[in-house]
């Protein structure tokens, strides 16, 4: 899947640090899912609020990627991400030096933990610049692939929290992500070419473009898919099958890990078969899997099976909706991943929320899954509409001599 061609395409080092930065920011992005058990115990949540705990700093992250956007426009991608990582690193020392005392603290640490999830609107441009158009799905890919870092908060928050308490996880949560700013001071690299800075006024221009829109409806559900449910899925473990927070947490991490690991493998498929073709499926496949998973199934080992499959096929759209994105808007990239990555955000905001708020409703989570498979179904519909337009306009937006796959 990685050619000879692409290792001598752009730049390795700034592509691993993008990785590498993109993944821990993730990883405490979304951390109070895994904590959540542990805090609702301590401050007495009852399921709307423990919903509306882990969506915050989604919905946080939504918002910033899109300031993330235009500032890796103005000054480009690496000072963005500097200034980023320095305001998580403060705020996460600062929580754990002082303490969280109530529900309306922990609100606020989500606000500051959305800044990590505006990561992405840095560490996807900074990579994609240095990548020529051929490899633009397998170079995001793999930058995207930052996704795992929710795992890695699945894998390991829970279990030290049983050890140490869920507020010295927020203290040591700030180690990793000190190493990752070393590794990115050292190796991240801008790429010779920038885009020339414009008004701030005309990086809302592409708003006027429907294709701009119908791009950030595709993203809303295949990332929104994917963060909601890693936000979330710890604590559904913990209600529905009763499982201890450290095993819910692994749970959580197998599902994870496997829409995160895929997202490569989705752009590289958009390269060769298109991404219209790719995501045909991928909103097929979530659709029936999501169905599936909102019927509470009889063990807790089917419920995760189904939960992998739907974000398998998440975890492939999102590679594939950026494989997209650079064809149509290569000028405005930079804008556009914060626009895109926003209602990506958006889309998992929506999905966590409503959850916890089916849950407390209904007694069920199962409103909340069906609402987002029927989603992912419009999108469906959305894209065969527009598939034919896009394929005759697309190819000659840019005057292109090489063709592109859309």
């Amino acid at each position: 899947m990685i050619s000879r061609d692409f290792l001598k395409a752009g730049h390795a080092p700034t592509l691993f640090a993008a990785f590498l930065y993109f993944d821990l920011s993730f990883m405490v992005w979304v951390i109070l899912g895994p904590l959540g058990v542990a805090i609702a115990k301590d401050f007495h949540l009852d399921p709307a609020q423990k919903g509306l705990m882990v969506a915050v700093p989604v919905l946080a992250g939504a918002v910033l990627r899109l300031v993330n956007g235009v500032l890796v426009d103005r000054i480009g991608p690496k000072k963005t991400g500097m200034i980023g990582q320095l305001i998580v690193l403060a705020g996460l020392v600062l929580a754990w030096a002082v303490g969280i005392h109530n529900y309306h603290q922990v609100l606020a640490l989500g606000v500051i933990l959305g800044v990590a999830g505006a990561s992405f609107a840095v560490a996807l441009p900074l990579a994609s610049r240095w990548y020529p158009q051929e490899h633009q799905g397998l170079a995001l890919g793999i930058a995207g692939a930052g996704n795992s870092g929710t795992a890695l908060a699945a894998l390991f928050a829970p279990a030290l929290a049983k050890a140490f308490g869920w507020q010295a996880v927020i203290g040591l949560a700030a180690i990793p992500l000190a190493i990752a700013f070393v590794v990115y001071m050292l190796l991240a690299k801008d790429a010779p070419e920038q885009p020339a800075p414009k008004k701030l006024s005309e990086y809302l221009d592409v708003l006027k473009i429907p294709d701009a829109w119908w791009l950030m409806l595709l993203y809303a559900v295949t990332f929104g898919g994917f963060v909601g449910l890693a936000s979330s899925l710890t604590m559904y473990f913990n209600s529905e099958y009763a499982l201890d927070p450290v095993i819910a947490g692994f749970f959580t991490a197998a599902c994870v890990f496997a829409g995160s690991f895929i997202r490569p493998v989705g752009g590289a498929l958009a390269d060769r078969f298109g991404g219209v073709r790719t995501l045909s499926f991928v909103y097929a496949l979530a659709a029936i899997g999501l169905t599936v998973a909102s019927f509470q199934l009889p063990s807790a080992y089917m419920a995760l099976a189904v939960l992998m499959f739907s974000m398998l096929a998440l975890g492939a759209g999102n590679g594939a909706v950026f494989q997209l994105a650079p064809q149509r808007f290569r000028r405005e990239i930079g804008v556009m991943t914060g626009l895109i990555g926003m209602t990506g955000g958006i889309g998992g905001f929506y999905l966590a929320s409503t959850l916890g708020l089916a849950k407390k409703m209904t007694g069920s989570y199962q409103s909340g899954f069906i609402g987002f498979a029927l989603l992912a179904v419009f999108a469906l519909v959305a894209l065969h509409s527009l598939k034919a337009r896009w394929r005759a306009v697309w190819p000659r937006l840019h005057g292109d001599t090489v063709s592109i796959r859309v």
